[in-house]
């Protein structure tokens, strides 16, 4: 395994209540992991990113953490863990996993005894003004942030009640979490990605936000819960942690922020090594969006020397097929995107069902939900399950080769043909085509952080980097180019005519300089 993998790595997230079922419990598991991390070494993929599988009451589908050092028993238990560390590795598969430090489950023992009276100060208890919450905040799943309790007080729960917020400065809570993260290095681990790790430490003073043309002007990145510079510092606590383990382990933040150069913030020498890219991962698919989201994320981590990260899904957004636009034209434009992102320099990071070009279920009913968002909006946001919906690996069978008892959510009857046994022998699939892209990519490494934009036509995006040229057609129209000759890589099927290549709309194209 490579030096400084992670600057370049392809990670591959597993929701893992929806990615195998081995039990036939309609629920996804560690053994189900297991058994097709042979699937993930095929696709070519650097490094596998498994969601929270601690023990949990599934308020929040796992994030809501009632023991950080034990595995829920639907996923299997900490002989599974090592099981799945000891096989990813031999396979040359790194493992990161979930951690989540904002928030508790209620059922944590911490909380448990705040309600009784004791340890308060671990989480945000704070008295009311009069019957009102201490503060107009709100949450993120909708409804007050504040919960009160039997003795009058309040306690702080940027998510749903069932998360109360931890305090971080605290330093028992500091102590505590950089114990767990050693709990999980010992067990092989090689790295973090970290839930809400700008949200971690609040405004002094808690302000009030103000009224709700206000709230929707701030947005959420920019409201007093969220991206204070008091996080910095327990991130370089973790760092330090994490350094003083063999085999480059990482940490990767979550990190909602107004600007790249606020995510650019927590990936200094000392603190993490990658962020998402949520401004690249909302831009939309046009030639101006596209060209500045890259500019700003490469200009914003070059002065920290980190690399940048490149995301497209994950288990919190609609399905990219479905955002830009649905059915072929999602599929043509999400193939040119992988293709696009895995020219970039940096990392990039893969959702579950992507490479098999699954849309986002928009059609759930309403009675099978489970997101919080549902119930604490009062049924007016729908939330993320359309996203989670289980994977399809066989054509057939009760739940697509899921599991052999269903599925938590039900799969569309259609997905049948977007299965992996479906597309797995089809050379023109979304499958295919990921498998080729990731093993061009490896063949033809471009370890260099910057790249060189050359003028073509107009909305075309066209750049090189360490010998190897990339063009997207994102204007609405064929467009000529010289014929390169040595194409590496092609999105969709290009014509050449004349000496020209002609580059169809919403195409991507590698070629060897």
């Amino acid at each position: 395994m490579s030096h400084d993998w992670w600057r370049h790595a392809v990670i591959y997230q597993v929701y893992v209540r929806s990615f195998a079922d081995s039990d036939g419990d309609g629920v996804g598991d560690l053994p189900g992991i297991r058994s097709r991390l042979p699937y993930l070494r095929d696709l070519g993929v650097d490094a596998v990113w498994i969601t929270p599988f601690y023990s949990s009451p599934m308020a929040d589908g796992g994030y809501d953490v009632a023991d950080y050092r034990a595995v829920d028993p639907q996923f299997g238990g900490l002989d599974d863990v090592r099981a799945l560390v000891d096989d990813a590795h031999t396979l040359g598969i790194r493992v990161i996993v979930d951690i989540v430090p904002n928030h508790t489950s209620d059922q944590h023992a911490w909380f448990q005894e705040a309600l009784a009276g004791s340890g308060r100060e671990r989480y945000m208890f704070r008295e009311g003004v009069g019957d009102q919450p201490p503060n107009d905040w709100e949450s993120v799943f909708g409804g007050p942030a504040w919960t009160r309790v039997a003795d009058g007080s309040w306690y702080l729960h940027l998510f749903a009640p069932e998360q109360p917020d931890l305090n971080w400065e605290l330093p028992e809570v500091r102590a505590e979490f950089l114990d767990v993260l050693r709990f999980w290095l010992d067990l092989g681990v090689d790295g973090f990605r970290v839930d809400v790790a700008h949200g971690m430490i609040k405004a002094p003073g808690l302000p009030d936000i103000g009224h709700a043309d206000q709230l929707k002007l701030l947005g959420t990145e920019s409201l007093p819960f969220f991206d204070q510079d008091g996080v910095h510092e327990i991130h370089r606590e973790w760092r330090a942690v994490v350094d003083s383990y063999p085999g480059e382990r990482v940490l990767v933040a979550e990190a909602w922020t107004p600007s790249a150069e606020r995510t650019a913030m927590y990936l200094r020498p000392d603190e993490m090594h990658q962020a998402f890219n949520f401004h690249y991962l909302s831009a939309e698919w046009t030639f101006e969006a596209v060209r500045s989201v890259i500019d700003s994320s490469l200009a914003a981590v070059e002065s920290v020397g980190a690399p940048t990260t490149w995301v497209l899904s994950n288990h919190d957004v609609q399905r990219h097929v479905t955002r830009y636009g649905g059915g072929e034209t999602g599929l043509r434009r999400a193939r040119a995107a992988l293709a696009l992102m895995l020219a970039l320099p940096g990392s990039v990071y893969l959702y579950q069902g992507e490479e098999l070009g699954l849309p986002e279920v928009l059609d759930l009913p309403d009675e099978v939900l489970q997101d919080p968002m549902w119930e604490r909006s009062g049924h007016t946001e729908r939330g993320r399950d359309g996203c989670r919906v289980p994977l399809p690996w066989a054509a057939s069978g009760p739940s697509l080769g899921f599991g052999t008892g269903g599925s938590w959510l039900p799969q569309p009857a259609d997905w049948a043909k977007l299965s992996v046994e479906a597309q797995a022998g089809d050379q023109d699939s979304m499958l295919s085509f990921y498998r080729n892209a990731l093993r061009v990519r490896r063949e033809n490494p471009a370890p260099g952080a910057g790249l060189t934009w050359v003028d073509g036509p107009a909305g075309v995006l066209w750049f090189e980097r360490d010998g190897v040229a990339c063009a997207v057609n994102l204007s609405g129209a064929v467009v000529e180019l010289p014929d390169p000759g040595s194409v590496l890589l092609a999105s969709s099927y290009y014509g050449v005519r004349d000496g020209l290549l002609l580059l169809p709309p919403d195409t991507a194209l590698w070629w060897k300089l």
